[in-house]
């Protein structure tokens, strides 16, 4: 009678509490579970103690234990109460009282266990981790002929797994209430699911408030409601406001022939021209109607000597030359023609005639400078041919000086046989080899 009086207390508390709401109360939730059954540990405590059945460690072994399955129904009727239903079944050897008249029967039977209650939490939903309390009423049936009544009470752990989602633990002891009930244990462990989604929270959207009297803050005759710079005098044509400087340079832009670019009150709010659109304005631009380069303060590139070579493309650029020499003057003389015998650096006659062209060509271009390279065939060791390709642009060198040529115009520099230009497996690419070149400096 104690028991059904808690258990109708507990019962009211929930009943009570259902008018409550809170963002947290669960949803209707479908959950499944593992149980096991143990009545051989309530047996060993009742015949004895449980202290006795503690130091004894006399307590059910798994093997003890009979294993089932159940379905779970819970529904939040506050956000720390929880309405739960429940139906399981196991096969098992029921242990009837010794007063319930009715001895074993000998083998397993079905037994069918359902019961109601509430699970009372001590903290909400919201948490990781929610301990609670469990207290109901319940009715089995065994083998399809036996019915029993028993009050569940007991606890567990819920750990949450995502929105609505749950892993719940529970202990339970199921004390007996009618003659053929029997008390028992019921460990189980499982996973419930809501069975819809959680409708999301109404929004109260507050009425808008009275419109304001019209005032006008800043006395342009505009009020504020339909001001746009309520606390700047403007004008009706800005709605309000002054009248803007779009490109912000200081000229409105009712004055402004470029509003969107800054610009100069002296061009009317204009950037600085550009007349010849090469990127230079004209007040920094030499060449304001020529385009040109901002290194040459906006004029073209310049062509120092005349020969319609810019100086950048000019590597004669102080002395007037052709295109296909690069702007240097052209060499009007054949160098093939400067020949030297084996192992000699001493000019032949046919090349002081071919060398004094060359003479010309400086004489009447004195900026123009050369270069002296001297060749040689492969005959020898470099310790021979590296000084005979020197000696022999030197020869060439001092020819050209012995003409009137100034010496600071002439370089020289030797090759060996590094650079060939024909075979030198031949007599005639041998000879070949044995040659100067002239290459124009700056």
């Amino acid at each position: 009678m104690k028991k059904f009086l808690l258990v109708t207390v507990v019962l009211c508390i929930s009943v009570m509490s259902f008018a409550q709401t809170n963002k947290y109360k669960k949803l209707p939730t479908l959950g499944v579970n593992f149980f096991l059954q143990d009545f051989k540990t309530p047996a060993t405590i009742a015949s004895g103690s449980l202290s006795a059945a503690l130091n004894n460690k006399n307590w059910a072994k798994l093997k003890d234990m009979q294993a089932g399955l159940s379905l779970q129904y819970m529904q939040g009727l506050t956000d720390h109460i929880d309405f739960s239903t429940t139906l399981g079944g196991t096969f098992v050897n029921y242990p009837f009282r010794s007063g319930s008249g009715i001895s074993g029967t000998g083998s397993s039977k079905f037994l069918l266990e359902a019961d109601a209650g509430v699970n009372i939490k001590l903290l909400t939903d919201k948490y990781f981790m929610v301990p609670y309390l469990n207290v109901g009423l319940g009715a089995s049936m065994y083998g399809g002929t036996y019915f029993a009544a028993y009050v569940p009470i007991g606890g567990g752990l819920q750990f949450k797994l995502g929105e609505g989602s749950f892993l719940n633990t529970q202990f339970n002891y199921r004390s007996e209430v009618s003659a053929l009930s029997t008390r028992h244990i019921n460990y189980s462990i499982g996973f419930s699911a809501p069975l819809k989604d959680r409708k999301p929270e109404p929004v109260v959207v507050a009425p808008p408030p009275p419109p304001p009297a019209p005032v006008d803050t800043d006395g342009d005759g505009i009020f504020d409601n339909v001001d746009k710079c309520p606390t700047v005098p403007g004008v009706a044509k800005y709605q309000g406001c002054p009248v803007p400087d779009t490109d912000g340079d200081g000229i409105n832009d009712d004055n402004d022939k470029c509003p969107t670019v800054k610009g100069l009150a002296k061009y009317d709010g204009c950037p600085i021209p550009d007349t010849d659109k090469d990127g230079i304005n004209d007040e920094e631009d030499k060449c304001p109607t020529v385009p040109g380069l901002a290194r040459y303060q906006g004029c073209p590139i310049p062509d120092t000597d005349g020969d319609g070579i810019n100086d950048e493309e000019d590597k004669c650029p102080n002395v007037k030359g052709i295109r296909e020499n690069n702007g240097c003057p052209a060499l009007n003389f054949d160098a093939k023609d400067i020949k030297f015998a084996i192992n000699s650096a001493n000019l032949t006659t046919p090349s002081k005639k071919e060398l004094d062209k060359g003479v010309v060509i400086l004489k009447e271009n004195p900026s123009l400078k050369l270069s002296i390279e001297g060749h040689a065939s492969s005959t020898g060791t470099d310790k021979i041919n590296d000084p005979l390709s020197v000696k022999r642009a030197t020869s060439v060198k001092n020819y050209i000086v012995s003409k009137g040529v100034e010496k600071d115009r002439l370089t020289v520099v030797g090759y060996g046989s590094k650079k060939p230009v024909a075979d030198n497996k031949t007599l005639e690419g041998r000879k070949a080899n044995r040659r100067v070149e002239f290459k124009v400096q700056q």
